[in-house]
């Protein structure tokens, strides 16, 4: 299908590896121009240069933390009048409830909310007085059905979700639409780092704890960041402005609801 976005301009968060990639990959291949962003410098390269070279679109790689102010505006900078956002951070680490402190929520809904709506409320006037835009917000599929260890990314998306919930709706009759993607687990690092705890409290091999999560998901697997990134550049494409304000599981059947 051809997505009918060729020549736009996006930006993606966190996107020199795992599901930004995905996403920034699945775009490059639809013939859209990049703006990438990263803490990692050589892989952040690494990327850009090998998205460029294969699809021979233009990618703009900028070395940053999105969730420190100045970095983000070095990023909306360099990014200029984008017509996709794809944001993306990594995910507050696990532990108990018991333990958080009010400086760890701060940190977590800094990152995983705050972030995203900034990126979004510098972007979207733009959009909307061009009357056409896409953002995609990859958030979790906690925001469905929370997961204990993960109270403060719980916390944190549960909040973004509800901003995009009244604001997909505000700006759509501009020919913006926002959604967001809740991954469940993919073969990337996050999910070596949570098969890594589970080993580590259970004293499995972490190829025993990733068997034991597999065996939890319908699908028999983990996702990969190119299936993921496909379901993203769909939902940026010419053919998704009427899909507004939802939730989509990518997750393999894991979460096991009817609506």
């Amino acid at each position: 299908m051809d997505l009918g976005i060729r020549g736009r301009t996006a930006l993606v968060t966190a996107a020199s590896k795992g599901l930004g990639r995905g996403c920034a990959e699945a775009l490059a291949q639809a013939g859209v121009d990049l703006v990438i962003c990263a803490r990692g410098e050589e892989a952040l390269a690494a990327t850009a240069g090998d998205l460029a070279a294969r699809y021979g679109v233009r990618v703009t790689p900028v070395v940053a933390d999105i969730t420190d102010e100045a970095a983000r505006a070095r990023v909306l900078q360099a990014a200029g009048a984008v017509d996709i956002l794809v944001t993306n951070a990594g995910g507050p680490p696990p532990g108990v409830w018991t333990d958080w402190t009010r400086e760890d929520f701060l940190r977590a809904i800094d990152g995983n909310m705050l972030t995203p709506i900034a990126l979004m409320q510098a972007l979207v006037p733009g959009m909307m007085a061009r009357g056409w835009g896409r953002v995609v917000n990859i958030t979790s599929g906690s925001v469905k059905a929370p997961i204990d260890v993960l109270g403060l990314s719980n916390t944190a998306r549960t909040g973004l979700t509800g901003f995009v919930a009244g604001t997909a709706r505000q700006v759509a009759g501009k020919g913006v639409a926002i959604n967001n993607l809740l991954p469940g687990i993919h073969a990337t690092d996050r999910a070596v780092a949570l098969d890594q705890g589970v080993s580590a409290k259970t004293g499995k091999t972490v190829e025993e704890a990733k068997r034991m999560r597999e065996a939890s998901i319908p699908a028999g697997r983990y996702g990969t960041a190119a299936e993921f990134g496909a379901a993203c550049a769909f939902l940026c494409s010419a053919h998704a402005g009427f899909i507004i304000g939802q939730n989509i599981l990518v997750d393999g059947g894991a979460i096991n609801l009817t609506m």
